[in-house]
């Protein structure tokens, strides 16, 4: 952990460690039907530039890589980056990067970022960077996902808490278009109008 909380490195690379899938992205039904849904909230529309935050694996990265021109997925640790770089090797518009979020972000702007099952692993005052990074380098009409497990775990914030943190930081300028909720998990999608104010 960092001095303020949030999950680091170590935490991750021990699960790594010990199982390459740990989360079973490749195999779980419940992965797979929420990549799905994933997916379906976002329309038909395809993007120009995607940014994921926390890929791991890369199971989900290769399912965005279909719909972007160019996708920049990042993690931080090595481990799940390997796979993740092995699972898109044949989709050569796609980078995978080591990338500690909130510390690091990257220059340039994208039209789509996603925050998947991520935003749980971090306290609220990096929660808050985050909003303001995606904020930040997000285009006009531009989208954000985000996906927030609502199980009870040792995480730094409940997926309830992550969520609605984000959009509390990032409501005056993004604007939410899809909630979902299921048993299990819940879905928000948000864009930044065309016609909004600069910053």
């Amino acid at each position: 952990m960092t001095a303020r909380g949030s999950l680091g490195p170590a935490h991750f690379d021990a699960l790594y460690e010990t199982d390459a899938d740990p989360w079973r992205f490749r195999t779980s039904a419940y992965e797979q039907a929420k990549y799905q849904r994933t997916l379906a909230a976002l329309g038909q529309r395809r993007f120009r530039s995607a940014f994921e935050v926390g890929c791991s694996i890369g199971v989900l990265t290769r399912l965005l890589a279909e719909r972007c021109d160019a996708v920049l997925a990042v993690d931080l640790v090595d481990r799940p980056l390997d796979m993740a770089r092995t699972a898109c090797a044949d989709q050569p518009w796609v980078r995978i990067e080591k990338m500690r979020v909130p510390e690091a972000w990257p220059t340039g702007m994208f039209d789509l970022i996603v925050l998947s099952e991520v935003l749980y692993f971090l306290v609220p005052v990096d929660i808050d960077a985050v909003a303001d990074c995606t904020v930040g380098s997000l285009v006009r009409g531009g989208v954000v996902v985000l996906v927030n497990w609502l199980g009870r775990s040792g995480d730094p914030c409940t997926g309830e808490d992550a969520a609605r943190l984000f959009i509390e930081r990032a409501g005056s300028v993004l604007r939410p278009v899809v909630s979902e909720r299921t048993a299990e998990y819940r879905l928000d999608v948000l864009t930044m109008p065309p016609d909004v104010a600069c910053l």
